[in-house]
């Protein structure tokens, strides 16, 4: 099991650390937690806003059960009613691989016809004399997917159908290739499906862990885009397969009232698009009716949370500085007012604008500031892009197969931490110690004799 944790610093710089890589005996939630548990203890973490999780039965009970152990340690925000968020990327992966389903014929035939050409030298010298005659410049080598990776799917369609006449043309030239395609059905279209899984690996690359948060769900049109253009798509299959998908998403958004509303507030307080823009979108998305009445509730949901952040705010940080003495009492109705106007005004659209706006408002509104750091930092996706496509081979090679599993997630952990680092490490600066250090190793190592 992998535990990563999300944060956002005093500088505003988002970060991103596994802090648990461990071996685990049991998927059941109760074991789960216990282990998550150990984890939060060990590194003296108690607060915990959501937990980001696969689309599995096994893990909303895990969801539950480290719910209660929040609330035993006083620490469970708002009794955990936004803890559970679901991987985007994993909803994502399963939307795809059920659409692959509805043109399983149209990429059977593209495999078979890649993996016949590539099983002989011979094949694969006159299917480059085809192609050199039909003055095809791509560069590229044909490759076979693995059918469980829809993103190597991906990438065997996109190269395919640069070669479309050169297949065309071997046709004529080996009637064994065409039996061979007869046995597995026959298609005309095996370059038109590749739009659909193209267009899943964008959405798939924003939805990356990496960068992506819960506030780049609403900003992006990318997945709408997407739906919209495949299902108005002239092509049966292609549209078919579309509104296929297109349920299946609607099933991960779920009923309106089990929906986690901090999906919504956190895009209200990214200073990209606050309230001027998220219920614009969340009419489009789910239509005037149901749209309105979810702004209403996402608006009351996000005061609530504020007043939550206000209650357990030290006395002392309520204060607004001024020159002259204010009471807590209208500190916190200044704190609240702040909040309405930081939604309520208009977006932030540069980066300086955002660093002027901080500058001048952060030492005013500090509980606001805390509030939106956190929530900021949610993450859509439980995995790296490279993860959820399993293009990012293995982090230790087979020589170091026997290492025990506290090794490895040190390994781990430390590879982590130093790549996420923003400034650079400079070895050399440290050359010295590091000279003395490898001296104490040698000089403590026993000898042969």
């Amino acid at each position: 099991m992998c535990l990563t944790a999300h944060f956002i610093d005093r500088y505003w710089i988002l970060h991103k650390r596994i802090i648990n890589f461990c071996p685990i005996s049991s998927h059941k939630g109760v074991d789960m937690v216990a282990c998550i548990t150990n984890c939060l203890l060990e590194w003296g973490l108690d607060n915990v806003l959501t937990i980001t999780v696969d689309n599995a039965s096994s893990n909303d009970v895990t969801v539950k059960e480290m719910s209660k152990k929040l609330s035993n340690w006083g620490t469970n925000i708002m009794d955990g009613e936004h803890l559970h968020v679901r991987c985007m990327a994993h909803i994502l992966n399963l939307i795809v691989q059920d659409g692959l389903k509805e043109i399983g014929k149209s990429v059977k035939l593209v495999r078979q016809a890649v993996k016949y050409i590539k099983q002989s030298p011979a094949r694969l010298r006159k299917f480059k004399e085809c192609c050199e005659s039909k003055l095809i410049t791509c560069k590229k080598s044909l490759c076979l997917d693995v059918p469980t990776r829809w993103n190597s799917t991906y990438s065997m369609l996109d190269i395919a159908q640069h070669f479309e006449l050169a297949f065309k043309r071997y046709s004529f030239y080996d009637i064994g290739y065409l039996n061979h395609l007869r046995t597995f059905g026959s298609d005309s279209s095996e370059n038109k499906d590749e739009t659909s899984v193209d267009d899943g690996t964008s959405v798939e690359d924003e939805f990356s862990v990496e960068d992506g948060t819960i506030a780049n769900i609403l900003s992006s049109g990318d997945w709408k885009n997407v739906r919209s253009m495949m299902m108005t798509n002239e092509d049966r299959n292609l549209k078919e397969m579309a509104e296929s998908m297109n349920e299946k998403f609607k099933k991960y958004w779920g009923e309106q009232k089990k929906m986690n509303k901090m999906i919504f507030i956190s895009s209200v307080l990214d200073p990209r698009n606050k309230l001027d823009y998220v219920p614009f979108a969340i009419v489009d998305m789910f239509g005037k009716k149901v749209g309105e009445k979810l702004c209403t509730e996402v608006k009351k949901y996000m005061k609530k949370l504020f007043e939550y952040y206000v209650k357990k705010s030290p006395k002392s940080s309520l204060h607004v500085p001024s020159s002259s003495t204010s009471s807590g009492n209208s500190s916190s109705i200044s704190s609240v007012s702040g909040c309405g106007n930081f939604v309520n005004r208009g977006r932030l659209r540069t980066k300086q604008q955002f660093e002027k706006h901080k500058e001048l408002n952060e030492p005013r509104f500090p509980i606001l500031a805390e509030m939106v750091r956190d929530v900021l930092a949610l993450p859509i996706s439980s995995v790296a892009s490279e993860c959820a496509f399993s293009t990012g081979g293995c982090v230790l090679d087979p020589f170091r197969s026997s290492l025990t599993p506290k090794i490895v997630q040190s390994l781990i952990c430390v590879q982590d931490w130093l790549r996420s680092e923003s400034f650079p490490i400079n070895i050399e600066e440290d050359l010295e110690y590091l000279e003395q250090l490898e001296l104490g190793v040698k000089l403590n190592t026993p000898s042969a004799d």
